[in-house]
């Protein structure tokens, strides 16, 4: 009990004061399968860092509702979509591409500040250090509470495990069979998982940097052979030895530091850019809320669901509560032919099953008022090319 309530102190330490993640950690290849969006679908997403919310305008969504709890989250996505509507190509990219811009307190202070609400704009004026590239951690993905473990990671790769020349080898590879024999060769799976690491990886502390909350962690160590460790060291095997390493933008810019113009989100591609600019920018809203909020105060209907992994954090009680009201006000706003998707840590995403929601007056659990294309969904799995969670669901909500 002391150790349950000390993690989630330190979690919500982290959490609650700071911008956790400076990209979206879920493949938006996958999503646009599986949500088939079109120019009549009124999306929401929980923020993160805005990357697929933008993705989610560029596959022709009508609007995207970006909600987050996190202000800082929702201020990243506000930078973005000023750094969109007021800098050109080349600026913009060294800016979010390249993790910062010599010039940036200039185009910070002249171009961007002034889009900004006042929220935002107080939270960048303290955070202009990020962009600069003028401390040790030279690019932004290297700040914020995921960034800082990329950065020890980083650290550790050149200065403990001297591992550099492998994991640049790794991500020049071209083909499958290169990144195996390069794997090989540089022992990594040897070389990557030292005793520090293992120790390290088995902390809740360490877990919460990522976003990882205890009950996320203990699904895993319930339900995973080897628990949360073997999980990790399995997922960056498959990672790098079972899929295509070259698109693979997630764990190239927790790696260098930095994405390429051939390896990146959509919205930092030439063309991805100019649609946003043309004006799929602005069908891309933030909302500092939690679901349920969001979902009583809006007066639309929802189309199309994103979760992310969040339900994993709600899903001990006495959480499990505001997970049966989050599900309640889905039903509640979901269009007709509305779409949820969600990722668990767990292997088995379809937890949520027993909850009870009422629909059209009537009492069904979750199981019932969802019709699950588990086909799909599992073909999609095997190709998310973050590879860090154990399960991904694609459920319609049933119209009777």
């Amino acid at each position: 009990m002391v150790v349950e309530k000390l993690s989630k102190t330190w979690f919500n330490l982290v959490h609650g004061r700071n911008l956790v993640y400076n990209q979206c950690w879920e493949d938006p290849r996958l999503d646009r399968v599986a949500l088939e969006l079109t120019s009549n679908d009124r999306v929401v997403v929980i923020t993160s860092a805005g990357c697929n919310a933008l993705d989610y305008a560029l596959a022709g969504a009508g609007h995207v509702h970006a909600v987050d709890m996190n202000l800082r989250q929702n201020a990243l996505l506000e930078l973005k979509q000023a750094g969109i509507r007021k800098l050109d190509y080349e600026d913009f990219f060294q800016i979010f591409g390249n993790g910062g811009h010599p010039q940036w307190s200039t185009i910070y202070t002249q171009k961007l500040r002034p889009e900004l609400s006042d929220t935002t704009r107080k939270f960048w004026d303290r955070k202009k250090a990020f962009f600069t590239g003028d401390t040790r951690r030279k690019s932004f993905y290297f700040h914020c509470t995921s960034g800082t473990f990329a950065y020890i990671i980083n650290v550790y790769i050149d200065r403990i495990a001297k591992l550099r020349d492998g994991v640049n080898a790794i991500l020049a590879a071209s083909s499958l069979e290169q990144q195996r024999d390069i794997f090989k060769q540089y022992k990594l799976a040897e070389s990557l998982w030292r005793p520090f690491i293992r120790w390290a990886m088995r902390r809740d502390m360490t877990l919460a940097l990522l976003g990882v909350p205890r009950a996320q962690r203990k699904q895993i160590d319930e339900q995973y052979p080897g628990g949360i460790l073997q999980f990790v060291m399995d997922r960056v095997e498959a990672v790098f030895t079972k899929l295509p390493i070259k698109d693979n933008y997630f764990w190239r810019v927790y790696l260098t530091g930095q994405y390429t113009p051939e390896c990146c989100p959509e919205y930092l591609k030439p063309e991805g850019f100019a649609q946003l600019k043309a004006g799929a920018v602005d069908r891309v809203s933030t909302h500092t809320n939690h679901i349920l909020g969001f979902l009583q105060e809006t007066p639309h209907q929802i189309s199309r669901f994103i979760l992310l992994d969040h339900m994993d954090w709600l899903s001990k009680d006495p959480a499990m509560a505001i997970l049966t009201q989050e599900w309640q006000g889905i039903m509640d706003k979901a269009a007709p032919n509305a779409r949820v998707l969600w990722r668990s840590a767990g292997l088995n995403g379809e937890f949520v099953n027993p909850i009870q929601v009422t629909v059209n007056g009537q009492k069904k659990t979750l199981g019932e008022a969802l019709e699950y294309n588990r086909p799909l969904a599992e073909e999609l799995h095997a190709k998310d090319r973050v590879h860090t969670y154990g399960s991904f669901c694609i459920a319609n909500i049933k119209n009777t």
